[in-house]
């Protein structure tokens, strides 16, 4: 939180940001080239889930929340959202796995467990690991929402957090099936993660799918901010809201909102 100064937005102290695991990254790496030019502000960045952000900004626990997705109707009433950039949510599977592409239709059967076998959808003969996020995730929530399931439809055998969760449960084992951020996926991809990112409806998870909004799958990045923010905080904000930060979005596999 802020200690306070009479330096208005040149203000030292400690900006504390929460919230989504999708999100963070792309703030984190802003926070050190913000840091460089302020330096007498202090920015902490933790993850947690976009829940963590709402509650965290809502509270005033933290300067601004992190959040991937939308706000509720009922949030609006305490917080205001600013859009830092768009990403899709894809699913992923193990590169050995040969299904390349799965409908909205086989997600749905896999995910409530009416399908069981990677062989009855052209995969090998082998029992699907379904990984599901856990709840106060908002990839949990778009994802669903997707699919039109409630969580308790979900018939999951594995339960994981933060994105890179999800990665680890994928490579660990070749029978997985998780769904992740777009962002996430294809940094890991390129960093030689041995993972795909499987074709959804017909439509490949990439940025420029995301940017034409054709991906079926997408969502906002917000920063959230509870009914006050410090001056530092609000400066910080700003400079993510500009258009300085637009190469480390799209070094993130984000999509800048321009």
């Amino acid at each position: 939180m802020l200690l306070a100064g009479c330096g208005g937005k040149e203000s030292s102290g400690t900006i504390m940001v929460t919230g989504s695991s999708t999100v963070a990254p792309v703030v984190a790496d802003a926070a050190k080239e913000y840091e460089a030019s302020h330096p007498g502000v202090r920015i902490e960045v933790q993850s947690g889930g976009s829940l963590r952000g709402i509650t965290d900004a809502s509270t005033g626990v933290a300067d601004l929340g992190m959040i991937s997705r939308a706000l509720k109707q009922d949030e609006t009433a305490k917080l205001t959202a600013h859009t830092l950039a768009m990403d899709g949510v894809c699913v992923v599977l193990h590169q050995d796995n040969p299904v390349k592409q799965l409908d909205r239709q086989q997600l749905i059967d896999i995910y409530t467990k009416t399908i069981t076998n990677w062989k009855e959808v052209g995969g090998n003969n082998a029992t699907i690991v379904v990984a599901n996020k856990a709840e106060g995730r908002s990839t949990l929530e778009v994802f669903l929402h997707y699919l039109g399931l409630d969580n308790a439809d979900v018939k999951a055998d594995v339960i994981v957090g933060e994105n890179l969760h999800v990665i680890h449960s994928v490579v660990g084992n070749p029978h997985t099936i998780g769904y992740v951020s777009i962002g996430t996926a294809s940094a890991e991809e390129k960093a030689g993660t041995p993972i795909r990112l499987v074709i959804t409806d017909g439509k490949t998870p990439t940025m420029e799918s995301v940017k034409d909004g054709s991906f079926p799958i997408t969502r906002p990045l917000n920063i959230v901010t509870g009914a006050e923010t410090s001056p530092a905080a609000q400066a910080f904000l700003d400079y993510l809201m500009s258009t300085e930060i637009h190469g480390i979005v799209e070094k993130h596999f984000f999509v800048p909102v321009r």
